[in-house]
Order: C-alpha cells, then sequence, then structure tokens
C-alpha cells in the first residue's frame, strides 16, 4: 500500500508537470521508467543495468565523471599517481557519512576495492590491485603489481561503490549478503522500498556529504515489464524518464509528447554492443569454421537498416566503433552463403545441425527479432534454428552464465576502456561458470591472452592501439562471437528536468543534480 501511494504521488506530481501548472522548484520526485529487473542492489558484486542505476543513487564511489572524461572529486576529493604508475593515493573528505551514520574511512575503501576485486564478474578491473594501504582514516594508498592505465576510469560510480565495512565485513558471502537487498551506502539517496520486480523507492539522504545536494526528495524506479505499458506511462506523465531506450518505435512514439525530451548523450563510457555469442565448448560450435560460417550467413546490414529501420549502426568488432581503439581494417564477414555452405562442409556438417538460440527478454526490436531472423537466414546454409525464450532476464542469465546454451544474443558494454570491458570476454582466466558477462563463450587463445594483459599495463596509447588491433584480427578469425550492431540508447525526459544525467555514464551515475524547473 506504501509503494502503491508513492507511485499515485510521483504519477501526480508528472500530470502537474504537464499541466499549467508550474512544476516542483525544490525537492519532489523523479520516476524512472525500466523495463530493467535488478536481482539485488549492490554494484560492487554485480554488473548491468538494472543493478547500476539505483547502486549509484545508494553508494559513492571515490571519483565520478562528467561529460568530458575527465575525473571528478566525490568521496575522493584529490588523488595522485606514482612517477612509476604503480601507486595511486587519495585523499578521502573528511565529512562522509554511511546512511546509518558511521563514519566513510579509508578502510571502508580498502575492504570495498578487494571485495570488487575478488567478486565483481570484471576480473581484469582491479586485476593489478595487490593491496590497499591506510597510512590514516582519510588516506588510501592502492598499490599496483604493475601500470594499470584504467584505474581512474574504475573507480567510477557503477564499477566501484564504496561499502560500508561494518556491514559487509562480517563474513558473509557479499554476493548472497542480505545487505544487497536493503543496501547502505553513502551515496545521495537512501533505500527506502524495494519490491522486486515491481518498483525502488530511494529517498533523500539529509546528511550528504555535499552541500545543498541532493535537489530531489526522491527517485522511484517503477519496474514496468510490458514496452507498451512503459511508452503509455511516458506518454500520461506517470513517469519522467526512459533511459536506454533502443527501439525504432519507441522513439517514434516518444518524440511526439511535446512534453519530453530525447537524447542520445550520456551512453559514451558504456560502449553497448548487441552480438551473437557462440557456446565454444559444444561440438557442434568448436570449430571456428562453423562459427565463420554463421557469421557470412548473417546480414549485420539487413539487421541494422530493416528490422532495426536504420535506428542502429552496424558493429564489426569487439571493440565499439567509436573508440579510438577500434581496429577499421578488421574482415566484416559480408553475406557470402556459397562460403558459408563450404566452411560448414569443410567443418564436417555438410547435412547440416540444429542449434538453439536465447535472447535477453524485453527487447524486441534488438534481441528478439534479430533470434528469429537467424532462424529464416541460417536455415540457407542447412542450420535449422530452435528460437528459446525466457521468461524474464534471470532465467535467460542463469542460461547463459551456466553455459547452458548454444548460441545467444546479447548485450554487452566495453565500459569506457577495453581492459574494464572487452577483456572480460575473452581471457581464458575468465571462463567463470555461473558469472553472466563474464568469458561465457568459453574461449581461451592464449596469444589472445598475452596480447590482453600486456595491453593493460601499457601506458602508451599508440602501443596499446597496436596491441587491440592484433588482437581484433585474430578473434575476428577466431569468431567466438559475431558482433552485430552498436545499441541507439536514448534517453527520454520531461522537459522540466534540469541538469539531466547526460555524462558519459548516464543514468549510472549519482543523479544528485537533477531538479524540477520552476
Amino acid at each position: 500500500m506504501k509503494l502503491m501511494t508513492r507511485l499515485m504521488g510521483a504519477a501526480a506530481i508528472a500530470v502537474s508537470a504537464l499541466s499549467s501548472a508550474p512544476a516542483i522548484a525544490e525537492g519532489g520526485t523523479l520516476v524512472i521508467a525500466s523495463t530493467q529487473v535488478p536481482r539485488h542492489l549492490n554494484g560492487a558484486v554485480q554488473s548491468g543495468i538494472a543493478t547500476a542505476v539505483p547502486s549509484t543513487q545508494i553508494f559513492a564511489s571515490l571519483l565520478r565523471y562528467d561529460t568530458d572524461w575527465t575525473p571528478q572529486p566525490y568521496l575522493a576529493q584529490s588523488w595522485e599517481t606514482s612517477a612509476d604508475g604503480k601507486s595511486v593515493t587519495l585523499h578521502l573528505v573528511q565529512n562522509a557519512t554511511f546512511h546509518d551514520g558511521t563514519p566513510v574511512t579509508s578502510a571502508d575503501v580498502a575492504f570495498s576495492i578487494m571485495t570488487i576485486k575478488a567478486n565483481h564478474p570484471f576480473k581484469s578491473m582491479f586485476a593489478p590491485v595487490e593491496a590497499v594501504e591506510t597510512p590514516d582514516a582519510h588516506t588510501a594508498v592502492i598499490k599496483l603489481s604493475q601500470p594499470h592505465p584504467a584505474l581512474l576510469l574504475a573507480l567510477s560510480p557503477a564499477l566501484a561503490p564504496i561499502l560500508p565495512k561494518h556491514v559487509y565485513g562480517d563474513g558473509q558471502d557479499p554476493k548472497s549478503h542480505p545487505a544487497n537487498a536493503a543496501p547502505v551506502g553513502s551515496g545521495p539517496f537512501m533505500l527506502e522500498e524495494f519490491t522486486p520486480g515491481e518498483a525502488i523507492v530511494l529517498k533523500k539522504n539529509p546528511n550528504f556529504f555535499i552541500d545543498g545536494r541532493p535537489k530531489l526528495d526522491e527517485i522511484i524506479i517503477r519496474i514496468i515489464k510490458d514496452p507498451s505499458a512503459l511508452l503509455i506511462a511516458m506518454e500520461n506523465g506517470e513517469a519522467d524518464m526512459y533511459p536506454y531506450m533502443a527501439g525504432s518505435q519507441e522513439f517514434k512514439r516518444l518524440e511526439k509528447v511535446d512534453s519530453l525530451t530525447i537524447t542520445d548523450q550520456g551512453y559514451a563510457g558504456i560502449g553497448p554492443i548487441s552480438w551473437l555469442a557462440f557456446n565454444t565448448a559444444s561440438p557442434k560450435l568448436s570449430d571456428p569454421r562453423v562459427r565463420q560460417a554463421i557469421a557470412y550467413a548473417v546480414d549485420r546490414n539487413f539487421i541494422t537498416k530493416a528490422l532495426h529501420r536504420g535506428v542502429s549502426k552496424p558493429q564489426r568488432s569487439p571493440i565499439i566503433e567509436s573508440s579510438p581503439f577500434f581496429d577499421e581494417t578488421i574482415p566484416a564477414y559480408d553475406v557470402d552463403l556459397d562460403k558459408a555452405k563450404a566452411l560448414m562442409a569443410e567443418a564436417g556438417f555438410a547435412d547440416g545441425m540444429d542449434l538453439t538460440i536465447d535472447f535477453i527478454p524485453g527487447s524486441k526490436e534488438q534481441q528478439q527479432s534479430v533470434a528469429e531472423y537467424m532462424k529464416s537466414q541460417l536455415k540457407k546454409i542447412g542450420i535449422n534454428i530452435e528460437v528459446r525464450a525466457a521468461p524474464d532476464f534471470p532465467t535467460w542469465a542463469g542460461r547463459v552464465g551456466g553455459h547452458d546454451f548454444e548460441l545467444s544474443m546479447d548485450i554487452v558494454f566495453n565500459w569506457g576502456d577495453p581492459v574494464i570491458g572487452v577483456h572480460r570476454t575473452y581471457l581464458c582466466s575468465n571462463i567463470k561458470k555461473g558469472v553472466i558477462w563474464s568469458n561465457t563463450q568459453s574461449y581461451c587463445n592464449d596469444q589472445v591472452d598475452s596480447l590482453l594483459n600486456a595491453a593493460a599495463v601499457e601506458l602508451d596509447p599508440a602501443k596499446r592501439k597496436a596491441m587491440y588491433a592484433e588482437f581484433q584480427q585474430i578473434v575476428a578469425t577466431d569468431m567466438p562471437v559475431y558482433w552485430i550492431n552498436a545499441l541507439p540508447y536514448h534517453t527520454a525526459y520531461n522537459k522540466k528536468l534540469k541538469n539531466p544525467p547526460v555524462g558519459i555514464w548516464g543514468p549510472m551515475h549519482p543523479m544528485d543534480t537533477l531538479e524540477w524547473a520552476e
């Protein structure tokens, strides 16, 4: 009843914003519409949109980033890196407290970073971290075994939330800790209510360490699994913001709503790629020639221009094409059915095979429609596809993370730097059964490991670019993944919202500056 009352109140505020009456100038409620269902709210041990959006409001991080990729102070008011690149010293603000009133200290920083290193699915993110020293309560020194060119970026809100050691340091497994569903952080908003599959209610932290923030009184993340119902909520003012919008029909409908603004800003750091994953451990898919045959059979341009109605851009690499590390000479695998059939025959499958394909539920245009297209297209080279739907995201994630799949559509982020978001998919050491968005393809190539490990410590951008170029050429031949398109993420939001989330991390960033215009 309390949640329903809050949602009705939030809807009344949104409707007021659409009328001639002025929107709330101070405080007020922001309703975010989402199809994503979080399993829990602790971003230190779980990646993905569903967790990151609420986690970055509840937990503060050491640094934050705006629109220009420059690190900004947050829990760390200043920092410096040693000349050899193996030590980073962070000086913490002295007035930060957790939501239960306990001061934030360097002990919490050390505990959090080592917890993330041990439990987060992005194993390469903090791999060089050997220890975090705490010479005093407000100084933390990250000691590295080798230079780490992406370390400061890894200290961003969505990747490195600072956990309260006095809560999580009780010996329980942080991945299943009961506090994950009722977290205590030091961020701008406090959890008031978490109804799994329905809504997350966040209220203003009155003791936030940045004066005058947050501006809003409340944020409600409303889970609307039906995409049509979500659009209706945006159209009639029951919701104020719809992030991670990627469907062409969604654009067309919401751009007609006078009260809304639609922007593609806020996704520069994410680098979202939609791809077809191969379970290379499957006897049917262990031969690269079979995977290459599938690549030659799929028409990437048809998918982006016809199925996606031109809103998506083709993507032919594990590194997002907007990245400075993208190698434009990587093979595109343009459609060639004769070559695809020849490769199938060479691999011993001249008579074809049967395969299943999974897809992430909830994103029909970017996922289900492409999976269904695969069924018709791959039949042309003798592959019979069964499209296997999942009732919800956790079911799909359990299948793919548990390696219980043959083919699967997927959406994976670059996370700003290849060390963070790309390495995890291709390193032999990151084949972690039960962990989604790790190396779920079971792909292993020693030469790739060598290149990625070298690029992870190289501080010279030109040398890193050369290493990543060689890496891209190798995986384009091995084809553990067929990269399809960059997702056209956009955010629709009420025009009366000031300071919308358009920095490099978009909605996966503290929303302490958002406010309603008068």
